[in-house]
């Protein structure tokens, strides 16, 4: 494990989780993107298309056939967004919801797994280093001429 780069531990273990929600979602003829997106939707409110995107780290080309595929399933519907004559909102309908809650139930079953099996301080510690990573990218921390090691 010594030789193991932290990019690839990172992908390999992101492939497993996304293969295991993909299986889990298959059971309920569905993807991880649809749960991902379901989660991602104000249940009660709706959430504007265009923030949906961001929200979420998706391409909108990925987004728009995810909703696609959504809407025609019968989880979602579009409505104009009252606050912006422009824009839309992507709404859950009632099945939408129940599908919403069985996603919200298989990432939290997910957690608490996850969470009874690793020390509560391992934990602190794993996302003490995400953040990390996480903060070396956006502040482009990485790949700059001036790079120092701490």
């Amino acid at each position: 494990m010594k030789d193991t780069t932290i990019d690839y531990a990172l992908r390999a273990t992101w492939q497993a989780v996304a293969k295991m929600y993909n299986e889990e979602a298959g059971k309920q003829d569905s993807t991880m993107a649809t749960g991902f997106t379901l989660l991602s939707i104000d249940p009660e409110k709706g959430s504007p298309s265009t923030a949906l995107g961001p929200k979420m780290g998706m391409e909108g080309t990925s987004l728009s056939r995810t909703l696609k595929s959504m809407e025609e399933k019968g989880l979602i519907i579009r409505k104009p967004n009252p606050k912006d004559g422009r824009g839309v909102l992507i709404c859950l309908t009632e099945f939408g919801r129940e599908k919403r809650e069985y996603s919200k139930d298989v990432v939290l079953k997910f957690n608490e797994t996850v969470r009874n099996h690793i020390k509560e301080s391992d934990l602190e510690g794993f996302f003490k280093v995400i953040t990390a990573v996480n903060e070396l990218i956006s502040e482009k921390k990485i790949y700059t001429e001036d790079v120092s090691t701490n």
